[in-house]
């Protein structure tokens, strides 16, 4: 798995988790419902840390929080 497909499957659990759209996300963090919809379509591949930090921050959680998660274990290296 890479970074891309790993920010988009935690937003996708932190969302079900506490039983919200990724539209009412991008409502609360401020980020267009665009922008997130490409990150969780696979359509961005290159989210901000800027961006997520939004996205946690609609979650009210924190940026450690968010990548405090399984998916992020076992990524692939990104420098090829």
């Amino acid at each position: 798995m890479d970074t891309s497909t790993a920010v988009r499957q935690r937003i996708l659990d932190l969302c079900a988790l506490r039983g919200i759209t990724v539209n009412r996300l991008a409502t609360l963090s401020g980020v267009t419902q665009s922008t997130v919809n490409n990150i969780v379509s696979g359509r961005n591949h290159s989210a901000t840390v800027a961006t997520v930090k939004k996205l946690c921050d609609g979650l009210d959680i924190t940026l450690r929080d968010f990548f405090d998660a399984p998916v992020f274990d076992s990524l692939e290296q990104e420098i090829r």
